[in-house]
């Protein structure tokens, strides 16, 4: 090949014949013999009721230096399906809760990588190639694709499909909250064992992984890649502090994006302490309009930092989400603050998520004995599902902070809600998102952030439950702005906007059921001010040390209380 001879070596051409040889080790093609082409290039003795399509390479550098070669159908020559077409993908949220649980229940973690998972799984499709080249001594033969090939329409359902069976068989049954965890109870009945499926790449949290791994190979012939404890998955990286805390970083990932951008601009990005400017308005800027080149590179740098801020990031969630409004035709000021943002994640470069499983102490909280069966909610009660597994292990307190901010885009008028949940002292879950309706006061945007943070509450205990974890009788949701506390926690507090009903029955109901406590925080310990404004590096680090850089516990977050020992789980 032209590129090995250029880099002196022999990678891609070993890629390719490596390639080539797995495809044949699965029996992917069937070969029916020479084809006879006219000289329209009309293949005469095609099988009937099959279609001719074409296949292609694709080439890839992989995270640890490996050249890989990928045959790939060019699905897009076929029909339409209207059957679902994809394989499973288990949400971030989702595989971060497996992980916690797996320190919690002291269970081992470990990945595995499937190897040609799709050609593990036969197509349904009717379709053949005429070999290429590539092939060798099949040049110019009639192969019929019998396997689920990389690049088919419906390869990715017949994967799914494929390793259902397989779930299944090994006594698993899908999460009904995420049907990408596959979970079963361990043999000594005390705990719950998962696996959380990303396509072909496995989490697994188990007492003896290293038997399920055995058994995909054994019984179902699976090849396995990289099996053994976590090291890295999904652009994380994962090992232990001093004190055996799991941690997870996603500084490979940053390494890449700085590669990237050293390529692209020629030099580092310069080092900043916030992602923004404090009090920032991009939305106002008035620079021209960028270059063709730097809208794509624009384009680039929002989709690097949407998933850094999946992997954990949380702290440039708010920046990212501001400068994404700008995608479809950013000025050059909104490049040069995405250049600011690279140079706050390669100074915070260190920041990563610890699964702390230690509850928080909220002993020193006085919770409120009001009467609200004299009011519109009567003897309410949190809706348990009926349908959950029965609670196996630890039991799990969680803990959510809440922010309105007011007027932050000053051309819509819109606020920012913003909330951080932790599952004891582990950040699990954050939004940071733009208000949908227009608040002309502080009370209308935290309350309608209030609601949202009870929204997503009740989504995180069911998650839990529909995983079998007990989740403690009350949920902490913390806010700063007074009056809408009092408000949502005051039987005889009356709403004098009605506009505001829906948030405030809504809050108002969960408070009444019991199963919230909703409490008022000083906002300058308020964590959700990380997602929800443009700050300063003094006001938010110390917050920021406690839950992305600090090694120790995440009790420094003053005010942030603790669950009472006579919590019940259910």
């Amino acid at each position: 090949m032209e590129l090995d001879r250029k880099n002196g070596n022999t990678k891609w051409k070993e890629a390719i014949d490596l390639e080539l040889k797995q495809i044949d080790d699965y029996q992917t093609f069937k070969d029916v013999g020479k084809a006879e082409i006219n000289t329209k290039g009309q293949v005469m003795n095609a099988p009937e009721g099959y279609k001719k399509i074409r296949v292609h390479l694709v080439f890839a550098v992989k995270h640890d230096g490996r050249h890989k070669a990928r045959l790939v159908a060019d699905g897009h020559l076929t029909r339409n399906t209207t059957e679902g077409a994809y394989s499973g993908v288990v949400s971030l949220r989702s595989l971060r809760i497996v992980m916690f649980l797996s320190e919690l229940n002291a269970l081992k973690l470990w990945g595995a990588d499937i190897g040609n998972a799709y050609l593990e799984a036969y197509t349904e499709e009717k379709i053949f190639i005429v070999a290429g080249p590539e092939f060798g001594e099949r040049k110019g033969y009639i192969l019929i694709i019998s396997k689920a090939l990389y690049g088919l329409r419906t390869s990715g359902a017949r994967w799914h499909d494929r390793l259902f069976d397989v779930m299944r068989d090994m006594g698993f049954s899908p999460s009904k909250n995420d049907p990408d965890i596959w979970m079963r109870l361990s043999k000594d009945g005390e705990v719950y064992e998962y696996i959380a499926v990303y396509v072909d790449d496995l989490a697994i949290v188990a007492k003896d992984p290293a038997e399920i791994c055995q058994i995909l190979k054994d019984k179902f012939k699976f090849k396995l890649k990289g099996d053994g404890p976590m090291e890295y998955h999904l652009g994380c990286g994962y090992w232990r502090d001093p004190d055996g805390t799991l941690v997870a970083d996603p500084k490979k990932y940053i390494e890449k994006m700085m590669e990237w951008y050293e390529q692209e601009f020629g030099e580092k990005p310069r080092k900043f302490k916030t992602p923004l400017e404090p009090g920032d308005h991009p939305e106002i800027d008035e620079s021209p309009e960028c270059s063709e080149e730097n809208q794509s590179r624009y384009l680039t740098m929002i989709g690097q930092l949407q998933w850094l801020v999946a992997l954990g990031r949380f702290d440039i969630f708010c920046a990212t989400m501001t400068m994404s409004k700008f995608r479809p035709a950013p000025k050059e000021g909104h490049i040069s603050r995405l250049k600011r943002m690279y140079g706050y994640v390669l100074e915070t470069r260190i920041a990563a998520i610890r699964f702390r499983t230690t509850e928080p102490n909220y002993n020193n909280i006085e919770i409120p004995q009001h009467d609200w069966m004299r009011t519109v909610y009567g003897n309410v009660k949190e809706v348990i599902p009926e349908d959950a597994p029965e609670p196996k292990g630890k039991p799990v307190v969680t803990t959510s902070y809440v922010d309105a901010n007011l007027y932050h885009d000053i051309v819509t008028g819109k606020a920012v809600t913003a909330v951080l949940h932790l599952l004891n002292q582990t950040p699990i879950d954050w939004y940071s998102k733009k208000q949908s309706t227009v608040e002309t006061a502080t009370f209308g945007s935290e309350f309608s952030a209030a609601r949202t943070a009870t929204d997503q509450i009740v989504d995180l205990r069911n998650t839990l439950r529909y995983l079998g974890v007990p989740v403690r009788e009350k949920s902490y949701l913390f806010g700063d702005n007074k009056s809408v506390v009092t408000n949502a926690t005051i039987p005889t507090s009356v709403l004098s906007k009605r506009h505001h009903a829906l948030s405030y029955h809504r809050v108002r109901e969960a408070v009444a059921s019991g199963f919230l406590l909703f409490q008022w925080i000083d906002g300058k310990n308020n964590p959700a001010d990380i997602l929800s404004k443009h700050w300063t590096f003094v006001s938010i680090f110390p917050m920021l040390k406690s839950l992305l850089l600090w090694r120790g516990e995440t009790k420094d977050i003053k005010d942030a209380p603790t669950v009472s020992n006579k919590d019940k789980a259910n």
